[in-house]
């Protein structure tokens, strides 16, 4: 900083304040005035003349760098301007972005500024689509005027050339967004674009959606949310906003902008609170109408799931947690994508979870943090695989392990070998129910006498809409769907538990619609199951190497076991779901 700039503020010594005040009562005016007063007042004019003479001094500056000049005194500074530059950054530059319409930037700073060319680049890369930018110079009093300004800002988390979205903005965000049609106008009213990306996070959380969609079409830009699994339409924005809200999503999600024609993933980390976080994980895909964009919310109370809250009962929920408390064996669910199969092994990993077991995961990608548990990330491009990761843990002395996938034989085999020397193994595979997953198995190259003294346990899962509790009201069925439904349940296995059901005489249960499930008549998921738990047939089925699934279906039955469909029903019939999301899910 020039010499002329500094200590711009200190008082210069008061001289002739009697004289002052000879004058006035000379000129006939009344003496109402203390010296103290004079003094004041005389310092006052004296600040404002070396202001003065320090504005021009770098106005002098300013021509001589060939550079603009700007004198911020009352300037209107807008949020967006002061949020393309943390405020740390602002004061260890002694710069501030004073004019930024995410087109055009301007940015002051002070005389000897090095970084100053580098940092404006950095805001124009991360908060314009295709914009330009200009370095104006401005005195020491203009840039402390304007640093003042962060002052009335939210409280945000804070990073270098950038602002992070905090649980605090959202909450105040919240009635503003309450249902689609809010949500759709305060999206299609507001022109800052960080402001439109917390609408649409608020959104998604307050409608307790998994996922978020936004789409480019020909004319306009949809934006829907996956709620219980779902696809819901929330809003439509005009088609000239894509281009900066796809730039400010990447710029938040740590994207490249520039990059457009091949798919990104990145994450973003909203703290709600001191020791509460959403992460989010999205993902861009080049379209014909321009990017499509998906963001996963990973929510913090999914990996606190209890065992006990899963949805099982019975005799699925006693042979499962028979199966999961033997020291050693395979745990394995099965099911597609979307099915929850993830969250039944984080139930599972928070009831071992005693702090006398050493648990470690092998996860593609860590989706949820758990304490007290080691969980370990798989990088493909690093040579990092679920095989060799799973070797590398088995040296980590564990008690429980989990593998996300069980994907190639290679990765099955280490799982056996581990599951029979004394570790308990926790898995997913990919079949449609629990009776498919031992034909998958061999049909992979897994070795019969390896598979069959290992497995505990099989898991087929699906997850089901559970009627809102809100709006709950009776309602009544076709009868085609009540006798397709009574076919199905006459098939219950006499030593499931449960006895013969006349569904003629259920009151059965529907949401009506209402604000708090936004008018679907559903809030909320809940798994049905259906649990293979080995024995001595079983074991000798698997070892002839020749079983179908078939095979497995009608051994399980025979000993009690309850098709997904039939716990489906079960539910239905205790108010709890509707035949119609049953037969939507499970056929």
């Amino acid at each position: 900083m020039d010499d002329s700039q500094k200590d711009i503020t200190k008082k210069p010594p008061v001289t002739g304040g009697s004289a002052v005040a000879s004058s006035l009562v000379s000129n006939g005016q009344a003496p109402a005035i203390s010296s103290k007063d004079v003094a004041e007042e005389f310092q006052s004019k004296m600040r404002k003349i070396r202001l003065a003479e320090l504005e021009e001094l770098t106005k002098q500056q300013a021509a001589n760098a060939s550079l603009p000049y700007i004198d911020l005194t009352g300037f209107p500074i807008s949020d967006t301007a002061l949020k393309s530059l943390a405020r740390d950054v602002a004061q260890k530059e002694k710069m501030i972005c004073f004019f930024n319409n995410e087109k055009e930037v301007r940015l002051g700073v002070l005389a000897n500024t090095p970084r100053a060319q580098e940092v404006l680049d950095e805001i124009i890369k991360k908060h314009t689509v295709d914009g330009s930018g200009k370095i104006y110079l401005i005195s020491q009093n203009s840039f402390d005027l304007a640093e003042k300004n962060y002052d009335r800002l939210p409280e945000f988390k804070k990073f270098e050339y950038g602002l992070e979205i905090t649980g605090k903005q959202l909450e105040e965000l919240k009635p503003l967004v309450s249902n689609f049609g809010n949500l759709n106008g305060r999206l299609n009213t507001e022109s800052n674009m960080t402001t439109i990306f917390a609408m649409i996070i608020t959104g998604a959380m307050t409608h307790g959606a998994s996922d978020i969609h936004i789409e480019a079409e020909e004319t306009s830009v949809v934006l829907r949310y996956r709620i219980d699994g779902v696809m819901q339409q929330a809003a439509k924005l005009e088609r000239e906003v894509w281009k900066r809200l796809d730039s400010r999503i990447k710029t938040i999600a740590h994207l490249k902008i520039n990059i457009t024609d091949r798919p990104q993933d990145g994450r973003i980390t909203i703290h709600m609170s001191e020791t509460d976080k959403l992460e989010i994980r999205v993902s861009t895909l080049p379209t014909s109408y321009g990017e499509s964009i998906v963001m996963r919310l990973l929510k913090s109370g999914v990996a606190s799931l209890e065992f006990d809250n899963l949805g099982l009962r019975g005799k699925a929920y006693e042979d499962l947690k028979k199966a999961v408390e033997k020291t050693t064996g395979m745990v394995v669910t099965t099911g597609p994508t979307g099915s929850g199969k993830t969250t039944t092994l984080y139930a599972i990993l928070n009831k071992l979870n005693n702090g006398e077991d050493k648990i470690i995961t092998l996860e593609d990608p860590v989706e949820y943090k758990i304490a007290g548990i080691s969980q370990s990330q798989i990088d493909h491009a690093k040579g990092y695989s679920f095989a060799d990761g799973l070797r590398s843990i088995l040296r980590q002395d564990p008690d429980v392990v989990m593998v996300g996938e069980l994907r190639d034989l290679e990765t099955v085999e280490v799982s056996l070998q581990a599951a029979l020397t004394g570790h308990k193994v926790l898995s997913t595979i990919h079949t449609n129910d629990a009776a498919g997953a031992v034909p998958r198995f061999l049909s992979m190259g897994a070795q019969p006498f390896l598979l069959a003294p290992a497995l505990n346990a099989i898991i087929g899962q699906r997850l089901i809409r559970k009627i809102c509790s809100n709006c709950v009201i009776e309602t009544t069925l076709e009868p085609a769907i009540i006798q397709k439904a009574q076919e199905i349940i006459n098939n219950l296995p006499d030593n499931s538990g449960y006895g013969k059901v006349d569904l003629s005489t259920i009151k059965f249960k529907r949401g009506g619609g209402c604000d708090v499930c936004g008018h679907i008549g559903y809030k909320g998921r809940l798994g049905i199951y259906e649990i293979v738990a080995m024995n001595k047939e079983f074991e000798s089925m698997i070892l002839s190497g020749n079983v179908s699934a078939y095979d497995m279906a009608d051994a399980a039955k025979k000993h009690g076991m309850i098709t997904m469909q039939q716990d489906g029903i079960l539910k239905a019939i205790d108010g709890i779901t509707t035949l119609d999301e049953v037969f939507r899910v499970i056929g």
